[in-house]
């Protein structure tokens, strides 16, 4: 290997070593932490946010940079080489606009708001998050005019994620689903509540909708002596490399799918994290093209596989030996229109594949109000009822199930929540394509 490029990933070694020891502490503060420890855990990530910013932005990145573009300006496009010079001197360029020291606020301020929302959540309180929401308000502000911005602040946020995506290209996108989706609600709605569910609130025992969900997703593929799965508040995967990809999920005793479907969506992440090819490991191209694209993969294994009528014709009988109690009484058709039931609802996570794409705009639209001082976090809960109502026809009965239900805005950054919209078109055109 030359010599400018061996010495390039030998720093983008230690670069992702730093990020993904942050990436430890956060999911042990999501998964097993005591809540003691939240001021010490915010410190800890911020010292090591920084010293990775200030790593990956030194002057000689940037001159190994400029060395390598012209040594890999012949090469193939979508070689290894050529992708890591491209990709990296894109991060690089916009890492090096932003203060460590705004990196390393940004990383103590999330670390403090997760416990925060996690308290509002279970009081069902948003007075208690508020605070938080402003703070991580604030400093997207910050970052959108640190990194610069031709028409919305949004477009400088959301361009980290997705690159090249702007606000109005979303615009365009959310006005076109708004116009086929809404109308489709109000007519489903209008006729009634004719698929019996109540089958799925019987008692189900915890531990046996965690193995069983196992048992599904090692089948599809997520490999077990690779990564793991915990319960957490809010599911999420996470890569720690190729080889250490872990996923959690909650389970209720009397909702079967919440446990079951969100351990199906989060393999979807594991496996494409898992996929990566090991020799692109402790390097910017060792993740996913973009969230967008990370999101049609546990889109596609959680409804367009876990959804369909062929799996189930093969694993309800699995299911029914499982539970053989709950589920007796039930036959696999009545089972998969059950799972399949369009109805609206206040949880996007639980959503059936018509409301999904509506709680995304809903949020899309706030984040674009509050950027644009257009909204304050005081009225937020009223403005997320009111698009809760006119979209889905449904009020939130409390806050727990409406403007606190997500995690996201308790992690720092705004502007990549769209891209579960943009996954799940992704993954419906890929699966489209696999059936061609």
């Amino acid at each position: 290997m030359q010599e400018p490029m061996r010495h390039l990933r030998e720093i983008l070694a230690e670069v992702s070593d730093l990020n993904r020891a942050a990436a430890v502490l956060g999911w042990d503060q999501e998964t097993y932490m005591p809540p003691g420890g939240v001021r010490a855990r915010a410190e800890q990530l911020a010292t090591l946010r920084r010293i990775s910013h200030v790593r990956f932005t030194s002057d000689e990145v940037g001159a190994l940079l400029d060395t390598l573009a012209e040594t890999t300006a012949g090469d193939d496009p979508a070689s290894d080489d050529a992708s890591l010079v491209r990709v990296t001197r894109r991060d690089y360029d916009k890492a090096r606009k932003l203060p460590p020291e705004l990196v390393a606020e940004i990383s103590r301020a999330s670390a403090l708001a997760r416990p925060a929302w996690i308290e509002a959540r279970k009081k069902s309180e948003f007075s208690i998050f508020a605070p938080f929401l402003q703070t991580n308000i604030d400093l997207n502000k910050r970052v959108a005019d640190t990194l610069g911005y031709d028409e919305h602040p949004y477009d400088a946020l959301i361009d980290r994620s997705e690159p090249g995506m702007t606000a109005a290209q979303l615009r365009v996108l959310f006005d076109e689903l708004k116009a086929a989706i809404v109308p489709l609600v109000r007519a489903i709605a209008q006729q009634g509540d004719v698929v019996d569910t109540s089958f799925l609130h019987r008692e189900y025992d915890e531990q046996q909708q965690l193995a069983f969900g196992l048992r599904v997703v090692e089948q599809y593929g997520y490999d077990l002596q690779r990564g793991r799965e915990d319960l957490t508040t809010h599911p999420f995967c996470t890569s720690f490399s190729p080889d250490d990809v872990r996923i959690t999920t909650r389970v209720s005793r009397d909702f079967l799918p919440m446990a079951l479907f969100g351990t199906m969506h989060e393999s979807g992440h594991g496996m494409y994290e898992q996929g990566v090819n090991p020799a692109l490991d402790r390097s910017p191209l060792c993740r996913g093209a973009s969230p967008g694209v990370h999101e049609s993969q546990s889109r596609l294994w959680e409804n367009l596989v876990g959804r369909s009528r062929a799996f189930w014709q093969g694993y309800f009988p699995k299911l029914q030996a499982a539970f053989p109690d709950q589920l007796r009484d039930v036959d696999m058709e009545r089972f998969y229109r059950a799972v399949n039931k369009v109805t609206p609802s206040t949880i996007r996570v639980e959503a059936d594949e018509v409301t999904y794409n509506l709680h995304i705009l809903l949020r899309f639209e706030l984040e674009l109000a509050l950027l644009e001082d257009k909204l304050h976090v005081n009225e937020v809960q009223d403005a997320w009822n009111a698009r809760m109502q006119d979209y889905l026809g449904i009020t939130p009965p409390n806050d727990a199930e409406g403007v606190l239900q997500d995690i996201h805005w308790s992690s720092g950054g705004l502007g990549g929540f769209s891209g579960y919209t943009l996954g799940n078109i992704i993954g419906a055109q890929l699966f489209a394509k696999a059936r061609e």
